[in-house]
């Protein structure tokens, strides 16, 4: 059963992935996917590692001890969304949908834990998980809010010479 519920996360994933890479906003969409994944594997293997929780039941489990299938797909396709969302929202209105979008990811996670066999609590528990995800998702959003900035100032620039 648990193995079903993993082929159905990465399946809703993927869909969500394809419908979620939007042409207009394409480079930002990509940028968001690519940098949640890259800083959510330091975190994720250095909470595996220092055995604060476990994976008892794995996507890919002979190659890794993190949950890949999370790290790499199902958060950074939320973040992913969570940018779209807060494209042209103001901090308060930013603030409020990461704490919506990290309250979703971080009940689904605490019923995952409960029910079943695919995460187990050593010495995480889900007020770590809701405050690593939201700073997180902040993180990734000032990030490219930054790179897009920094990319408009180089364009004047160039049309001023």
């Amino acid at each position: 059963m648990d193995k079903a519920i993993l082929w159905t996360l990465l399946l809703i994933g993927v869909v969500l992935l394809f419908f979620g890479v939007r042409k207009p906003f394409i480079k930002d969409t990509l940028l968001v996917f690519l940098l949640s994944a890259y800083f959510s594997t330091f975190i994720g293997v250095f909470v595996v590692e220092e055995k604060m929780l476990r994976y008892p039941v794995r996507f890919l489990s002979e190659y890794f001890e993190v949950s890949i299938l999370y790290e790499y797909v199902l958060f950074p396709v939320v973040c992913m969304y969570f940018f779209q969302t807060t494209r042209h929202s103001r901090y308060i209105g930013i603030a409020l949908q990461c704490a919506l979008y990290t309250t979703a990811l971080t009940i689904v996670e605490v019923l995952l834990e409960r029910y079943t066999d695919l995460i187990e609590y050593n010495t995480w528990n889900w007020i770590y998980t809701f405050i690593s995800n939201f700073l997180l998702m902040i993180v990734v959003r000032i990030l490219v809010h930054l790179i897009n900035k920094r990319e408009r100032w180089l364009e004047n620039d160039r049309r001023e010479v």
